[in-house]
């Protein structure tokens, strides 16, 4: 008896913990859905700015990845409602895959739009006269339709394929228990491992370009020619060391998932699926976090164009809360302008300004000369 009890409170023991596990995973989750709309949004306008007056098409993939980390965050509030309120009735198999496609999907367009900066940056400075016509509207298009029809195929994979599918579903909605895991794992592994190498095989190409570029302006500095104005290749460059950031976070973050993937997959014994679950996923989704902090604080261009967009929302506030009209609108006398009137004039309502000089003169209502004379 008194083993029986011990069991049923250790039962209820684990389950207990395992609720509170649930529910604080949904209040992290949560938050941090939270920082990456909020976050991937701010970027996303500012990029939208900046296309409109420079008309960059490169621009339109930095939008899209801010686009996709949107969908990433709005994909994990549907999965931390139920961590904070859990459902009390098991979901069906459809709908657990249907979600779960809705997460992998805008994954998948990040990391591929990533790929894609990579390499519109690399043809930039491989091939520098054809790159006006490679980054023209329709190939950019084109590019960016075929991106998401790549992601929505391995997002809605699952769905489509039935040997993909967990047979012993059992109402618990995470990935692994209702997606097989060894065939999703083989998909995953195969699209990153060979997109990190085609990363790693762009940069190592750019740096020995690079550095044959500086080899050269060093040979011309000596040769004395000290008015050698810079290129357009170094604006390049210096884009691409951004670019080398956002592909450094992005390892960083999924490569641990996408390593302990391949382990489970050689090692059947291994129960590695709970840490995938609850941890390595949480830290590679934290990647939709940081792509819009490394533009906001490192790509001059977008961090000037946010820095304006708050000075015209704080210019806007003074305007509405402000009780004179002169500290709003800049055709109004300046303060050391208006100290140069006499009181009289001052005092007096006005009619127009006449501006003779750079400097602007009241014009009282009692001289009916200046209004003949206009």
């Amino acid at each position: 008896m008194n083993k029986t009890d011990s069991m049923k409170t250790e039962g209820t023991q684990n389950g207990t913990f395992q609720v509170v596990d649930a529910t604080v995973m949904g209040w992290i989750l949560c938050f941090g859905s939270f920082l990456i709309i909020s976050t991937n949004l701010l970027v996303a306008i500012s990029l939208v700015l900046l296309i409109r007056k420079q008309g960059c098409r490169s621009w339109c993939f930095v939008l899209n990845l801010a686009l996709a980390d949107i969908l990433v965050g709005f994909a994990i509030t549907v999965i931390a409602s139920d961590g904070i309120h859990p459902r009390t009735s098991p979901m069906q198999q459809t709908d657990c895959l249907l979600r779960m496609a809705f997460v992998t999907c805008p994954t998948a367009a990040s990391i591929l739009t990533m790929f894609l900066i990579s390499l519109d940056r690399y043809v930039a400075i491989k091939l520098p006269l054809r790159y006006s016509r490679v980054s023209g509207r329709w190939p950019t298009g084109g590019s960016l339709l075929l991106l998401w029809l790549l992601s929505l195929l391995v997002g809605f994979l699952p769905c489509l394929v039935r040997r993909m599918q967990w047979q012993d579903y059992r109402g618990t909605c995470t990935f692994f228990s209702v997606i097989e895991p060894r065939s999703i794992i083989l998909i995953f592994c195969g699209c990153f491992f060979p997109v990190l190498g085609v990363f790693l095989y762009f940069y190592l190409d750019i740096l020995i370009i690079a550095c044959g570029h500086q080899r050269q302006i060093r040979r011309a500095r000596k040769a004395g020619a000290r008015h050698c104005q810079p290129s357009r290749y170094w604006g390049h460059v210096k884009a691409l060391r951004t670019v080398a950031l956002l592909v450094g976070c992005f390892t960083l973050s999924w490569c641990p998932f996408f390593t302990v993937s391949v382990v489970q997959v050689l090692c059947s014994d291994c129960k590695l699926y709970r840490f995938l679950e609850n941890h390595l996923w949480l830290m590679g989704l934290s990647n939709s976090l940081i792509n819009p902090l490394v533009y906001a604080c490192w790509q001059r261009e977008v961090r000037q164009q946010i820095g304006t967009m708050f000075a015209h929302l704080r210019g806007d506030t003074c305007c509405s809360a402000s009780v004179s009209l002169h500290r709003c609108y800049s055709d109004r006398p300046a303060p050391s302008q208006m100290g140069s009137l006499s009181r009289d004039n001052v005092s007096m309502p006005l009619t127009s300004l006449s501006v003779l000089e750079p400097t602007a003169v009241a014009v009282p209502l009692t001289k009916p000369a200046v209004s003949d004379a206009c």
